[in-house]
């Protein structure tokens, strides 16, 4: 490989017309020996809007001092975040996946604009990791991803352990009667005790999961607390890495970004359980790396790759305790030894994951199963297909006790009217509660119902009935929830002509999603459908409305693989078309 010292930094700091360049950087602080190494870019998604982001700063200002060490000059800047927490269940949740877009185009904008010559991105809350971990594919300079680490439990007022997740689907049993509001109080006051991400299996988990499978980050960084004292250490060589990384000339994000290693990574997903909303984010991560790599493709891994993650939201397990067995590493152990992944794949460091994963432990046996004694032996997601998702749907199957469900079609045309039925109570087992016009175009911004679904499982109705829309599930989303249909009623899906009383039958063992209409019946109704009109938009939303593309390719809105072509100082020959 190429030493990318000062690869693309020339560009800004050699030569007599770069004067007033170099007279910028100079206000900055940099002298001419700072001004002759390399710059490194770190982008963070810091902020006071979640618990999510606020441990950021630290590990920033640590992977600032590993770069340093490694000879690199440090430049930090940041990119938005949108918490999911406090966004859900109202119009603001539309901005949600918007943002990660705006994160990946904010890298983006910061590396190229500046010539930066190598990149550490950071980030800690659910759209904010596919976003920074696009941006870095993007780019294609020498990279080091790290995750902000999940919050600690907490504890509720009967000394049983509480998280988010308790909070959100108590706000159901309390709407029921089953809980006082003393405490619901008591459990919103203790269930969140530290900064973090939540710290079950569900979205932000998930995708640091697959960050450290594809290569990306550090193996074994992932499931580290966020208070935890080892992220500064985690931190501090990941800026000593990512040095080692432009003096070696890689590996480069799209190196470690292959078919093989999107294939492990939905494995892993699939081994633990995790959030539906991977099944959005990783076909995005390679696109980025100008690799096709469709819902198909992540249903064909996910057919394959069993169950052996006790992970909550599922199961009974959080990231701190897959952090004291192992870590990811400890599930990918599991999984290579029962050929459910590639062991060819680089990491991070230039080794093979399977030369790599030898310096960590195997399953424990009781928060990660061996392949051989799984908790089941199909993935904890499916994607279901039929006459009413012939593009795909996801259903998360982890913890679910049945896992075929044939009930009646209630619809709804926006989740305020779903949910004001749920919260009072008006809807009755059997129901198929139907979401449309929620879609990555219709919502446009496709907004996630965990609200809405944490509030029938607190009803004590999660199995007694089915909840099917075009929009998204949160990664703490569970019961018979299914998400992503496609197409989705703006464009043109079958969901756009259900109507209140047709019969829809779900079956995740055959994978099918269907609605008892013959093709007569839907084409009678397809003639006679009058479009949900929201209104206007203006803004992001109608920027976003007018590229994105299908949640079947990652809801992403640009052709993908960008090219980033080596600018030669002036007097230097170019690289024709080179990105190096």
């Amino acid at each position: 490989m190429k030493d990318l010292h000062k690869h693309r930094s020339r560009t800004v700091t050699e030569g007599v017309t770069r004067a007033p360049h170099r007279a910028f950087l100079r206000a900055t602080g940099l002298d001419d020996e700072a001004i002759d190494k390399p710059f490194v870019a770190i982008v963070d998604t810091y902020g006071e809007n979640t618990p999510c982001s606020m441990s950021l700063n630290q590990i920033s200002d640590n992977v600032r001092l590993g770069i340093a060490a490694g000879g690199g000059v440090p430049i930090r800047g940041s990119a938005i975040s949108v918490s999911d927490g406090t966004s859900m269940n109202h119009s603001g949740m539309r901005f949600s996946l918007v943002s990660r877009e705006t994160i990946a185009d904010s890298v983006e904008l910061f590396v190229r604009a500046h010539c930066y010559d190598a990149l550490v991105g950071v980030a800690g809350c659910d759209k904010t990791l596919p976003g920074i971990l696009m941006g870095m594919v993007r780019v294609n300079v020498p990279g080091v991803f790290l995750f902000g680490g999940a919050m600690l439990p907490g504890v509720a007022p009967d000394g049983s352990q509480a998280t988010i997740l308790t909070a959100i689907e108590a706000v159901g049993a309390a709407q029921r009667g089953d809980m006082s509001a003393e405490t619901l109080r008591g459990i919103e006051k203790r269930c969140t005790p530290t900064a973090g991400s939540c710290p079950g299996q569900f979205t932000a988990n998930t995708m640091a999961m697959v960050a450290e499978v594809l290569g990306l980050a550090p193996l074994g960084s992932a499931m580290v607390p966020a208070v935890y004292s080892e992220r500064i250490a985690i931190a501090r060589r990941a800026g000593e890495n990512v040095m080692r990384a432009l003096r070696n000339g890689g590996p480069l994000p799209r190196d470690l970004v292959t078919r093989k290693s999107l294939e492990n990574a939905c494995a892993a997903v699939a081994a633990t359980g995790g959030s539906t909303n991977a099944m959005l984010h990783i076909p995005a991560i390679a696109h980025e790396a100008g690799i096709t790599f469709t819902l198909d493709d992540v249903s064909e891994v996910l057919a394959r790759t069993p169950l052996i993650g006790d992970m909550q939201p599922g199961g009974r397990y959080l990231a701190v305790d897959l952090h004291h067995v192992g870590g990811v590493p400890a599930v990918l152990n599991a999984l290579l030894a029962g050929g459910h992944i590639h062991g060819d794949t680089l990491t991070q460091s230039g080794e093979t994951l399977e030369t790599a994963l030898r310096a960590f432990p195997g399953p424990d046996g009781r928060v990660v199963k061996p392949h051989d004694e799984p908790l089941s032996p199909n993935a904890g997601l499916v994607v279901l297909r039929g006459n009413l998702a012939p593009d795909g749907a996801a259903l998360k199957t982890a913890g679910l006790k049945q896992l075929v469900f044939s009930g009646t079609a209630r619809v709804f045309e926006t989740e305020e009217d779903c949910m004001a039925v749920v919260a009072a109570g008006s809807y009755r087992e059997g129901d198929v509660l139907v979401i449309r016009n929620e879609g990555p175009k219709g919502g446009p911004g496709m907004r996630e119902m965990l609200s809405v679904t944490a509030a029938i499982y607190g009803q004590g109705m999660g199995e007694k009935v089915a909840l099917l829309t075009d929009g998204r599930f949160s990664g703490a989303t569970r019961g018979m929830c299914i998400g992503y249909v496609g197409p989705e009623a703006a464009a043109g899906g079958p969901i756009r002509l259900l109507r209140d009383g047709d019969r829809i039958h779900i079956d995740a063992i055959k994978g099918s999603l269907d609605v008892e209409l013959s093709d007569e019946e839907l084409a009678q109704r397809a003639e006679a459908y009058q479009p949900f009109a929201r209104g206007r938009l203006g803004g992001v939303l109608e920027k976003y409305e007018a590229l994105v593309r299908p949640a079947k390719l990652g809801a992403v809105t640009h052709s993908g693989a960008v090219t980033w072509p080596y600018e030669a100082p002036l007097g230097e020959a170019p690289a024709h078309g080179s990105q190096e």
